[in-house]
């Protein structure tokens, strides 16, 4: 019987810890530390972790797997930047995830949802028209936005969250352009040219040491409408700084996020929230993508059942 320590919330997921327990003996621990997880993984004997790198605030790496019996981390995602892969596969240890689950994946919108939010909250000025409102004001002419009509979005990456983001702006009547190397169906040859076009430019690509910073001041130089920039990726696919100094020069309008570089670390150091905190037309969410009741439900399940 399997020893399984879950290490990111499930319990709010109906019916996904009574499926665990048919897998092994369940030990959560969904939101402990990782020098706590490290004890239950050394005096419990586990040889088995399940965890989502929405909520983890460490890396799965040496520190914490080192001397443990762990033979298998189930991560119900698809991104592996939460975890030493490296040391993972010099030790035996097997990494299951969901790069390659296509039944799944197909069906699971949410981080594209969230994408078009975000370009939404900032082309309209959501969040600071609610904090507006709050304290009594009503005065619209702070808040006149943009039209997604009447735009031109950019997509980078045409994989499954890149083509279900360009079918909600489509679907908005946007003009549509898109980069890909990998795909010949694109309309947009070079990422110069779809930063040169666009009014906004939403990022739909894994980490890589291709995709790494590559927005950066230097791509962003060649801007010519001031574009807002979206990223559910990874917050290592930006040049974080960057993104701080054309913003305060007017370069880009403003930047959505989900992730950030250091989100396994302490974020008291990210560039981006201590921008917001500033008053830079930045939004940030705590990864909150895949963060559904249906969709992480789902997911969950088909995580379990690869047990």
């Amino acid at each position: 019987m399997k020893r399984i320590a879950v290490i990111t919330p499930v319990s709010h997921l109906e019916g996904i810890v009574e499926l665990l327990q048919t897998k092994g003996e369940v030990f959560l621990h969904e939101t402990a530390s990782k020098q706590v997880v490290r004890d239950v993984l050394v005096n419990n004997n586990i040889d088995t972790i399940l965890c989502n790198p929405n909520q983890q605030t460490y890396k799965i790496d040496r520190d914490l797997l080192q001397g443990t019996n762990v033979k298998l981390i189930n991560t119900c995602s698809t991104g592996l930047n939460h975890i030493d892969m490296y040391y993972c596969d010099m030790h035996g240890i097997v990494v299951q995830h969901h790069k390659n689950d296509y039944k799944l994946i197909n069906q699971l919108p949410s981080t594209s949802e969230l994408a078009f939010g975000l370009m939404l909250s900032l082309l309209r000025s959501i969040p600071q028209s609610k904090q507006h409102v709050s304290e009594y004001n009503w005065d619209y002419t702070k808040f006149v936005g943009r039209q997604v009509k009447d735009l031109t979005i950019g997509i980078v990456g045409y994989g499954r969250l890149g083509k279900m983001m360009y079918n909600f702006c489509q679907s908005f009547g946007a003009k549509l352009k898109v980069y890909d190397p990998y795909k010949l169906n694109t309309n947009c040859l070079d990422l110069k040219t779809l930063v040169e076009q666009c009014d906004v430019i939403s990022l739909h690509v894994h980490v890589t040491d291709e995709t790494k910073y590559m927005i950066n001041k230097e791509l962003l130089g060649y801007s010519k409408k001031s574009p807002y920039i979206i990223n559910t990726s990874r917050g290592e696919i930006v040049n974080e700084i960057d993104i701080v100094n054309t913003l305060k020069s007017g370069l880009i309008s403003g930047y959505g996020t989900d992730v950030i570089e250091n989100e396994f670390d302490d974020i008291t150091k990210s560039p981006i929230i201590a921008a917001m905190n500033d008053g830079e037309n930045i939004i940030v969410t705590p990864h909150i993508g895949g963060m559904t009741i249906e969709g992480q439900t789902q997911a969950y399940k088909w995580s379990i059942n690869k047990l």
